[in-house]
């Protein structure tokens, strides 16, 4: 009996348990447009239990009559509904006022869009992920106002160069600074793109100033996703595609053009003493570009778990990457993985720490483009019977000057390399009292590096050796940690916060290197190398600690103000310089949080204003010091030489930065981003050379300043926003410009084919000025400039041509645009990236366009608009052709300057998400399926294969950026 009663009482108790809870189910919508809102978390209010939206806004949780449920979007002001009666709660969440409640990610801690007063652009996940890429940095391009993004090279596993705001250092370094959880990074991280959450870039000093000594070039603030509240997923994506070698407007002539060329020379070719010269080489067209490229193939897997707990959170991310080139014979594929978890201890404690680790690798037994470009169609590295042929034995027919038939070598020749980055943080965050927080931030990155290289016996590069094999291995740790107190506080309308902290950064490198050469055919063991050839190795390592301090006041959600300081110590300064102090102050206000301020189409107005000095080290860790080389003899004894003279008193370079911004938003669909701003760099390093007979090579010093002034915009709008269809657009620009003040002594420095002068730009070409073609007689003629009185008279002889400044490869303009459309589940995206103004240094024309310069190198086709001198009066852009050269025509001059504007199409992505009445049947909660394009079309002049050259703004035989589609597919449950 009393069995029974128990098994009643329990069963009515669970009847009456599950009477309490049911199944709430609902639509979560966008209050103004009537859209769904994918991706909103639902939660039970103090519980864990949350969901999240589907693509159509749906979605279904359990609950208690009498619980709450809070809904909460990025965007959108959080709802909180008590469950009732019924069984159906449909949501429409109202949009932030013109989403000033976004947060965004700045220097050591976040803010409110609405609070912030520096200059800062951000860019979420799914922006960074359309191009398909190994590297983060590549997503940037065209995104980010006042940002310059500069590939130059299409190799696989290759990293851009970045550039913020210009470029303000001659000898030091001008590449942003990087800052990932926290953890100041040494150099570009290697990082799985899937992996960022948000990406900040900070750009003016107070921004940046936090990050002082490091910061005169701006940071790039990264911070890797975590898990949700309530939510627990598993996604899966996976993507592949091909790409095809893109030669721009680049062409190299075949075996018929060549010949005409030949037939150009005239009597300046003596056809009786070139017996080879006669039209059967009509007969032979070899394609050596065709043969060197191929149709590369590209893959990039991922798989993400998450789940999220009031009290635990945990993120792990598995991908994988492999590519090959569209050049023949490169390989490089990369596996990473990564772990992040937040854990609550009690209310007062939360660990943080993070793994996050990849390993790659690069098989190299690519082509040579220079060759495939250099060598003529008249030559074969094949024989009759198929093999391949070694044109530097007797005998044989080769009539390129180089006899390489790089095949030849390439049958055996390889090189291999591995990298393995490990980024560990253990981080926690202490609650003192509710309005102070201890915050410890702890990093770790481990690099290394193993290469080796393979030259076999029987190839022509391994005969004077009888072979050699090379083995390299190089290691870098980094350590970091910053132990920082903040506080916040909230009375009336007063908002203040503050932090306090101590930071110390350092660094190790170290590499060991080994040849030896004598080895039997296929051994990959340097111990059995016969003889030790060379041996090499290298270390250095800095630190450095800082102190510093940020506070903000906010009145009324009106007025804000924002001052930082940061006191750097350094370790490669002498002990007279070694502090720097570095500082910035801010002010924004918020012109529509104003009681008289009624205008309804204005959702957000604020002025922004901000003033401070960052700086910038040496690319030399010792400057300061006097150095010698060891590693020489006299007599057979080692002895000591010297290197490089010491300079005490060697110091940070200052800049000294004004930014002036304004943000408006309209009607709640366009928003607008304006900054204007000066960058006035003091003290500039460089490395100044002197006499040999010194006995050293140089010393560094302090020389002069640079001036970078400037302005960008950013544009975005939904031209159209309903229930079904979205279209929103985008575009943004940086115009910059700079000039050197300042220079020691006032004497201009000529470095390469550049120099630096006071009053023009730091990236002046400096060589002679290009004066076209005599159409009388097809000479090719300079400028000259008497240095009197100024008179330009021109010359057909080079040496007697004026070197002058002739332009400069810094572009007048650069930006982005980007629009996209959405109806229902189908989506249509593109993106572009714009550069115009700057010139190029097509270096490669001395070679393919050298006017018979090299006539046993294959020349470039005229491009259009390009026209050969044949008979007087012609007016033409290329002199007349002679075999050997005419008149030095092919030699530095501004003739092979050229416009580097384009217009490159970097991504188009045409997408799919299937219904989720669809995919739930399934067992998902989202599928997606996408085709994408990457660099499908660019517009541009340049005569080369591909107008993105790299920094320095000279071209020469650069792998250009490949063509690529590919197709993908993203599934969650």
């Amino acid at each position: 009996m009393k069995k029974l009663l128990f098994t009643l009482v329990t069963f009515i108790y669970c009847l009456s348990s599950f009477a309490q809870e049911k199944e709430i189910t609902g639509v979560v919508t966008d209050s103004e447009t009537g859209m769904p809102i994918p991706g909103a978390n639902i939660l039970v209010k103090n519980t864990t239990k949350g969901v999240v939206t589907d693509f159509d806004g749906n979605y279904s949780i359990s609950a208690e009559e009498g619980a709450t449920l809070k809904f909460t979007y990025i965007g959108f002001k959080e709802e909180e509904i008590v469950v009732g009666s019924d069984s159906e709660i449909n949501v429409a969440m109202q949009v932030s006022a013109s989403q000033l409640d976004e947060v965004v990610v700045v220097a050591y801690g976040t803010q409110t869009k609405e609070e912030v007063t520096a200059s800062v652009s951000t860019i979420d996940a799914k922006e960074l992920t359309d191009v398909t890429s190994p590297d983060v940095s590549t997503m940037l391009q065209g995104k980010v106002s006042g940002v310059q993004v500069i590939q130059g090279s299409g190799q696989p596993g290759s990293v851009p160069d970045i550039r913020i705001r210009g470029m303000s250092s001659i000898d030091g370094s001008v590449s942003p600074l990087w800052v990932v959880d926290g953890v100041i990074m040494h150099g570009t991280p290697n990082l799985n793109p899937n992996e960022i959450e948000s990406l900040s870039v900070l750009k003016d000093a107070s921004a940046t100033s936090l990050y002082g000594s490091r910061g005169a070039n701006g940071v790039v603030v990264v911070t890797t996703k975590q898990a949700k509240v309530g939510r627990s997923e598993l996604t899966v994506s996976t993507r592949t595609g091909f790409s095809e070698f893109n030669q721009g407007n680049f062409e190299v002539m075949n075996s018929q053009q060549l010949y005409n060329y030949y037939e150009g020379f005239g009597d300046t070719f003596n056809q009786n003493d070139n017996e080879w010269y006669n039209p059967s080489l009509l007969d032979r067209d070899y394609d050596w570009i065709d043969n060197g490229t191929q149709t590369g193939f590209v893959q990039d897997h991922n798989l993400v778990f998450t789940a999220g707990t009031e009290k635990s959170k945990t993120y792990i991310s598995l991908g994988y990457y492999d590519e090959t080139g569209s050049i023949k014979g490169y390989e490089f594929d990369k596996l990473s993985f990564r772990i992040n978890q937040d854990y609550k201890f009690g209310e007062r404690l939360t660990l943080k720490p993070k793994i996050g680790l990849n390993y790659s690798t690069v098989d190299d037994r690519q082509h040579e483009l220079h060759s495939m470009l250099t060598n003529m169609p008249w030559d074969s590295p094949y024989n009759e019977s198929g093999e391949l042929v070694n044109p530097q034995e007797n005998g044989v027919p080769w009539i390129g000057r180089d006899k390489s038939n790089y095949l030849y070598d390439l049958q055996w020749n390889n090189s291999q390399s591995q990298e393995f980055n490990l980024y560990a943080n253990f981080d926690l965050e202490f609650k003192i009292t509710d309005h102070l927080k201890f915050i410890s931030t702890n990093g770790y990155t481990l690099y290394r590096n193993d290469g080796k290289s393979y030259v076999d016996p029987a190839s022509n590069s391994g005969l004077a050796d009888n072979g050699r094999l090379s083995q390299s291995t190089a290691r870098r740790i980094t350590r970091f940690t910053n132990q920082m107190l903040k506080y916040s506080n909230l009375w009336g309308n007063h908002s203040f916060t503050a932090l306090a902290a101590y930071e110390y950064n350092d660094y190790v490198y170290d590499d060991f290197s080994a040849t030896g050469q004598g080895i039997v055919a296929g051994t990959d063991i340097l111990n059995n190398a016969a003889n030790p050839n060379s041996v090499g190795g290298f270390k250095n390592e800095y630190a450095l600690q800082s102190f510093l301090f940020n506070t903000n006041y906010k009145f009324d959600n009106r007025y804000l103000v924002q001052l930082s300081i940061r006191r750097d110590g350094a370790s490669n300064f002498g002990e007279d310089n070694q502090y720097g102090t570095f500082y910035s102050a801010s002010a924004g206000w918020n012109i529509h949080n104003e009681d008289f301020f009624n205008i309804d189409a204005i959702n957000e107005l604020k002025l922004r204003a901000s003033y401070g000095a960052v700086g910038n080290r040496p690319s030399s860790l010792y400057p300061q010091y006097d150095l010698y080389s060891l590693d020489n003899t006299y007599n057979g004894v080692p002895v000591t030489t010297p290197s490089q003279l010491g300079n005490e008193d060697v110091g940070w370079e200052k800049s000294f930065q004004s930014n002036f911004g304004l943000d408006l938003r309209l009607f709640n669909r366009v928003g607008l981003t304006f900054d204007y701003y000066i960058k006035d760099t003091s003290d500039l390093l460089y490395f100044v050379s002197i006499p040999d007979v010194t006995g050293y090579s140089g010393y560094w010093e302090n020389i002069g300043g640079v001036k970078n002034t400037g302005f960008e915009v950013f544009l975005d709008a939904d031209v159209i926003r309903n229930e079904d269809f979205l279209w929103s657009v985008n575009f943004n620009i940086g115009v910059n410009t700079n000039e050197v003040t300042e220079l020691l002594e006032d004497q201009a420095i000529i470095k390469g084919n550049k120099r630096l002068n006071i009053g023009q730009d730091i990236n002046t070409w400096y060589m002679r000025e290009w004066a076209g073609v005599d159409p009388e007689n097809g000479d090719p003629l300079w400028e000259v400039v008497d240095q009197d009185t100024g008179e330009v008279t021109t010359t057909n002889n080079w040496n007697d041509a004026t070197q002058q400044e002739v332009g400069t490869s810094t572009p007048d303009y650069y930006g982005g645009f980007g629009t996209a459309f959405s109806y229902k589940g189908l989506s249509l995206s593109a993106n572009f990236a714009f550069t115009s103004g700057n010139l190029i240094y097509n270096y490669s024309r001395e070679l393919y366009d050298a006017d018979g310069a090299y006539p046993t190198y294959n020349q470039q086709v005229l491009a259009d608009g390009w026209s050969r001198w044949e008979e007087p009066g012609d007016i033409a852009t290329h002199p007349k052709l002679v075999n050997g050269g005419n008149s030095l025509s092919n030699k530095v001059s501004s003739r092979y300057l050229e416009d580097g504007s384009y217009l490159r199409m970097r991504n188009l992505r045409l997408g799919y998400t299937l219904p989720s009445e669809w995919v739930t049947t399934m067992g998902m909660s989202n599928l997606n399926i996408y085709l994408s394009g990457d660099n499908l079309w660019t517009l541009t002049d340049f005569s080369g294969m591909d107008p993105e050259v790299g920094v320095d703004g000279t071209y020469n035989a650069l792998y250009p950026v490949s063509k690529r589609i590919t197709l993908g597919l993203s599934l969650s449950f």
